[in-house]
Parts: structure tokens; C-alpha cells; sequence
């Protein structure tokens, strides 16, 4: 009974939280692969268009709840979800002719590219600001549970009871089914198929009849699409805060960059590993090793090797390490 309890505790504060904080990073590590491998540089202001789609889907998501529309047990914020998609692609396809093409038509060298998209960040995220304010905005209605703590203990009669919330099952599943579209679509159609290419040797592509400008722009709806998609998501499951995404920075491009920067597959990867190291490290593992060791031996601390309050440097340090002993990542940085 003891082993069982120790689990349920685990399970509800590291491996449920995980995989859904994994998949939402892995969402978000997608869309700066994609931006890397095809247009080739690092979006660092891919927080804030996470940010922008998020604050788009919230407003509309006011406005249905306003008009009493709801989807009764699921959140009302995926009804809004395609028209913060819709307004995040219209984002970055005004940002990418207004800004980023001039300097593509130019052949700026990428570092010039990373330079311009620290400048839109901050304009991104001024505007998100002035619009919705900086402060934690909830828009989460529905079902708050699929089980609660109190229904599984009368099930089982442990001590521990098991709580999984219904945004984190809407995340895994949106994350699996949002992944394997994107992987259906570059291996399976046309239009992917010429992303590929255009990726493997813009040169060779080039020759063959791929539009450049059509890649590029079928690369930003893309991207917004996942971006928005694990910003409303990470917005479902904690709440909206339009800094919090200029954090999520951090550890969304150390699960690019751990995977393999430009291996799809390395994102999804690398956002799992940064997930459950930043949730395992920030734990208290005093419940768990309490059910697990003798009662002489249970420690009397909480047993954290980290405050929930660093969680951000967990990431960061793993980067460092990856940078230093295997910069290629996991995957060895594929193209897409």
C-alpha cells in the first residue's frame, strides 16, 4: 500500500505535470525548429507570438462566455482557439513582409536575423501588454477535473488521491494529434515535401521549381499554429500571464536545442527531457520517500534540490552542458 501511495503521490506532482508541461513545450520547441531549419535563425520572438496567439484566444473567449456560449464540460477557449490561430498567422505573415524580408532579399547573415527578432519580441510583447494587460488573466471554464483527489481515494481507500485535470488531458491529446498532423504534412504532402527540400538545399530546391515565398509563408502559418496552440494551452493549465511567456523562452529553446536544433523529432524529445528535469528537480520528494523508507529513516525536510522559484535555471543549465559536450543535440540537429 505504501509503494502505491508513494506512486500516486509521483504521479500527481511529476509525471502527470510533466507530460503535460512536456508536450506543451514540445509544442512550442516545434515552431522554433521549423523557423530554424527552413528560414534558418533563431526566433527568439517566439514566447511572445506564443503570448500574442494566447491573448487573442482569451478575448475571444470572454466574449463567447459573454453570449453564454459554452462547451459544457471542455474549456470554451477551444471554440476560440482557430480565430487566435487566424489572428496569429496574420501576425507573423505583416511581421515576416514588414520586417524579416527585406533582410532575406538582403542575405543577412542569420545573426542580424536573431538581432531583428529580439526587436519584434519586445514589440510583441509591448503590444500584449497595452492590450490585455500584464497581469495573471484565468480563462479557464468547464470541467476542472476528470478525476478528483476524493473520488479516487473512496475508489481505492489509499491514503493518496490521484488528481488529473482536464486541461492536461486536452493538452496530451491536442499534442499528440497536433504533431502527428504536422508529420503527416511534411512527409505526405506536396507542399511539405517542398519545405523539405527547401530546407536540405535551398539551392537544389530552387532548381527544381519550389517558391521560396510560398514556403516561407506556408513556415509562418505553421508555426503560428503551434505557437498559439501551446500558448493557449500553457495559459489552460497554469493562467495567462503575457511575461510568463517571455520566460517559457528559456526552456522552449533548450528543447530545441537539447533535441537537436531543426529535428522535429529532437523538439519533441528535448521538451521532455527539459519538462520532467525542471519538475523533478524542483520537487519535494519528503511524501514519496516518507511511504518509501522506514519511519526511522523518513527525512524531516522537504528534500528539494531546487525552489520551484529556479525552475528556470534547471533548463538553462542543461543547455549549457548540452552546448558544451554535444552541440549537435540528440537528434544531431536534422533538418526538417
Amino acid at each position: 500500500m505504501d509503494f502505491l501511495n508513494a506512486f500516486v503521490s509521483l504521479s500527481n506532482y511529476v509525471l502527470i505535470p510533466g507530460v503535460a508541461y512536456g508536450s506543451q513545450l514540445a509544442l512550442g520547441a516545434l515552431g522554433v525548429t521549423l523557423v530554424y531549419g527552413i528560414l534558418r535563425f533563431s526566433n527568439f520572438a517566439h514566447g511572445d507570438t506564443m503570448a500574442f496567439g494566447a491573448m487573442v484566444t482569451v478575448l475571444v473567449t470572454w466574449w463567447l462566455q459573454s453570449l453564454g456560449v459554452s462547451l459544457g464540460p471542455l474549456p470554451t477557449a477551444l471554440l476560440a482557439l482557430p480565430v487566435g490561430i487566424l489572428g496569429t498567422i496574420v501576425l507573423l505573415l505583416v511581421t515576416d513582409r514588414a520586417v524579416y524580408q527585406f533582410y532575406r532579399e538582403k542575405k543577412a547573415k542569420p545573426v542580424i536575423l536573431v538581432i531583428v527578432s529580439m526587436g519584434v519580441m519586445f514589440i510583441m510583447n509591448g503590444i500584449v501588454r497595452f492590450v490585455i494587460g500584464p497581469d495573471d488573466q484565468r480563462f479557464l471554464d468547464g470541467e476542472r477535473f476528470v478525476v478528483s483527489a476524493r473520488t479516487f481515494k473512496e475508489m481505492t481507500g489509499l491514503d493518496e488521491g490521484l488528481a488529473i485535470k482536464s486541461t492536461q488531458v486536452i493538452t496530451v491529446i491536442t499534442a499528440v494529434v497536433v504533431v502527428a498532423l504536422l508529420f503527416w504534412f511534411l512527409n505526405r504532402t506536396r507542399a511539405g515535401k517542398s519545405m523539405r527540400a527547401y530546407s536540405d538545399n535551398e539551392d537544389l530546391a530552387l532548381l527544381s521549381g519550389v517558391n521560396p515565398e510560398r514556403v516561407v509563408m506556408l513556415t509562418w502559418i505553421i508555426v503560428a499554429a503551434l505557437a498559439t496552440t501551446a500558448g493557449v494551452l500553457y495559459g489552460l493549465d497554469k493562467s495567462f500571464k503575457p511575461f510568463t511567456y517571455f520566460q517559457l523562452l528559456l526552456p522552449i529553446f533548450a528543447s530545441a536545442i537539447v533535441g537537436g536544433l531543426g529535428s522535429p523529432l529532437g523538439a519533441i524529445a528535448g521538451g521532455f527531457v527539459i519538462a520532467f528535469s525542471e519538475v523533478t528537480i524542483t520537487y519535494a520528494w519528503k511524501k514519496v520517500l516518507g511511504y518509501m523508507m522506514p519511519e526511522s529513516l523518513a527525512p524531516d525536510g522537504l528534500v528539494q534540490l531546487l525552489s520551484t522559484d529556479y525552475k528556470f535555471a534547471v533548463s538553462f543549465v542543461i543547455l549549457l552542458i548540452v552546448l558544451l559536450f554535444k552541440p549537435t543535440g540528440l537528434f544531431k540537429g536534422q533538418s526538417v
